[in-house]
């Protein structure tokens, strides 16, 4: 079930700061030359949940998404198999930098979506919002996964 859109944009001064008293589970914020947008995400943080993924969903709402978690950092592909929505898909480090950003993946599709060698995390969102919103690799995420040494960590 997606959770309930907590977080919506902020303009200007630090996402870091805006946010940190805030950090969830169930939140993440990306953060760059654009500003802060909070997303209401799911976790996918154990084979099966990564696995299963967003297959099988008709909808999604605007701000939200799923936050995909490893153990530690590897080289990562998705596809859309039994996928009926497109997806951005955000490819992020272990210090929750952004690395590498696909856009508008395709419904159904099974071709590999390759990620890169070095992805801690990914975030899926709706398919075009990341050029809508100015996203861009090197945006940070800040959310609790990424841990104490992250590049906008959450406060303590």
């Amino acid at each position: 079930m997606l959770f309930a859109l907590i977080a919506i944009c902020v303009v200007g001064g630090s996402a870091s700061d805006a946010w940190a008293q805030s950090c969830a589970l169930d939140r993440a914020v990306v953060s760059g030359d654009f500003g802060a947008v909070g997303f209401a995400v799911e976790i996918a943080d154990d084979v099966a949940e990564r696995a299963q993924g967003l297959m099988h969903r008709e909808t999604m709402p605007r701000l939200s998404g799923m936050l995909f978690v490893y153990e530690s950092p590897r080289p990562v592909a998705f596809w859309m198999k039994n996928t009926l929505i497109p997806l951005d898909m955000l490819f992020v480090d272990e210090r929750g930098v952004v690395s590498h950003i696909h856009e508008n993946a395709v419904p159904l599709d099974t071709t590999a979506i390759e990620g890169g060698d070095q992805v801690f995390a990914v975030l899926e969102i709706n398919g075009g919002l990341s050029e809508s919103l100015g996203l861009k690799v090197g945006d940070t995420i800040m959310h609790p996964a990424f841990g104490a040494d992250a590049a906008a960590p959450c406060a303590p």
